[in-house]
């Protein structure tokens, strides 16, 4: 049996039964089980199950990959995967392993490049808000800085996937509520932990963000991605609730738990430099959800594609690529996650408008998509087997590092 037969073989038989659930706007699900056929998936764990499907698609056969999660076993839960930093990547199969768990997928888009701003680093992190076990790690970069396809129309780059503290999952939006106190006034935060921050604003960057430099986060404009770096910045940095060092150029390096360094740009660096070293400094920060009165455990962005099993109006229905999806459904208590294989007979992939229809014919109600392309990644650990290892094909014929993700876990 070859590696690729391995994986597929058994897919075709344990989720041909999608076909039966009927068919998709445009997108009928192929290798048919007799109607009424009982699903037949593979158990990773109590309440995780895993299988596959063939979907025949407008730019050719797709092939999927699911997991099936039930929250509402209090032995199976999700988190966010992550390397330890905002500023950092790893594999999917890597973070499972580092965090032990069961199985992942990829997360959010992020910071991959930065060829229009030669001799900046891209940071590799993530465009969206974050949180990780209950824990705030960074805010949502303004709309026109985003990485990934165009959003569609009322949705922006707040918007989350998350599970809340009562274990139900939801679509929600993030937004960062902060401010800077000072001798001279308190200034509002316009971002924490963000590759971008809006134009005139002060950011803060603490432990979370991880070591890489900063300078990034004072390029382009809430417009336009690509605009030059700001030749107005300052940074100072915090600690103790006092200033302790001051620089016209954001910095690099580690940060020190107790520490926060705020970089500012054009008014925001204006505003900086009236601190001197010594200057009391109070920086506070929250993500505040535009829906729940649940606190999140975990949450990660990306954008929506169904919500109250309604596609959402002016989805992409031309472009067709390899994507990820986590769809919920049974009340929050269920999740669906979906990864696309990028072997070359199925590089196609789906339209976003694909996608929907594909989560909800999978039973998803509300439904998010996540990065995909040569990100796209669905990782586990199978029975009988001892390592967490990737089941799709990802269309770089590597995994590829990257920031978040969400991570299965299981007691059992």
């Amino acid at each position: 049996m070859t590696h690729r037969q391995g994986r597929f073989g058994a897919g075709r038989s344990v989720l041909t039964f999608l076909a039966a659930l009927g068919t998709l706007a445009g997108t009928a699900l192929v290798g048919a089980a007799p109607a009424g056929a009982a699903p037949q998936w593979t158990r990773l764990a109590t309440g995780v199950r895993y299988g596959q499907f063939d979907i025949s698609a407008a730019a050719g056969p797709a092939h999927a990959h699911v997991l099936s999660v039930d929250l509402r076993d209090p032995r199976v839960r999700v988190e966010l995967l992550y390397p330890g930093a905002v500023a950092a990547r790893a594999t999917v199969s890597r973070q499972a392993t580092a965090q032990g768990a069961l199985a992942g997928v990829n997360g959010d888009f992020f910071n991959i490049t930065e060829t229009q701003h030669p001799g900046v680093a891209a940071t590799g992190a993530s465009v969206g808000p974050a949180i990780a076990r209950g824990r705030m790690l960074k805010g949502a970069v303004p709309d026109g800085q985003r990485f990934g396809p165009a959003l569609p129309p009322g949705t922006g780059a707040e918007a989350v996937f998350g599970v809340g503290t009562d274990r139900r999952a939801r679509l929600d939006d993030l937004t960062l509520d902060g401010s800077v106190r000072t001798p001279e006034g308190r200034l509002p935060l316009g971002g924490l932990n963000q590759y971008a921050l809006p134009v005139g604003s002060v950011g803060a960057f603490t432990a979370d963000w991880g070591s890489v430099s900063r300078v990034r986060a004072t390029c382009g404009t809430d417009t336009d991605r690509a605009a030059p770096c700001s030749a107005d910045t300052y940074e100072v940095t915090v600690r103790a609730g006092r200033v302790v060092a001051a620089a016209d150029t954001p910095g690099s390096g580690p940060i020190a738990a107790d520490t926060t360094v705020l970089v500012g740009r054009e008014a925001g660096a204006q505003h900086l430099r009236k601190l001197a070293v010594g200057s009391a400094v109070t920086v506070k920060h929250r993500l505040v959800a535009a829906s729940s009165h649940i606190p999140y455990r975990f949450a990660l962005g990306g954008y929506p594609l169904l919500e109250d099993g309604r596609p959402l109006p002016g989805l992409d229905n031309a472009t067709s690529a390899v994507r990820t999806a986590v769809g919920i459904a049974d009340g929050g208590r269920r999740l669906y996650l979906l990864a696309l294989d990028g072997a070359p007979a199925y590089r196609s992939g789906l339209t976003i408008a694909e996608v929907a229809a594909t989560m909800r014919t999978l039973g998803s109600v509300d439904a998010f998509s996540l990065d995909g392309g040569g990100s796209t990644t669905m990782a586990a650990r199978m029975p009988g087997t001892s390592s967490v290892a990737a089941l799709n094909h990802p269309s770089g014929d590597a995994e590829r590092p990257v920031p978040n993700g969400i991570g299965v876990f299981s007691r059992s």
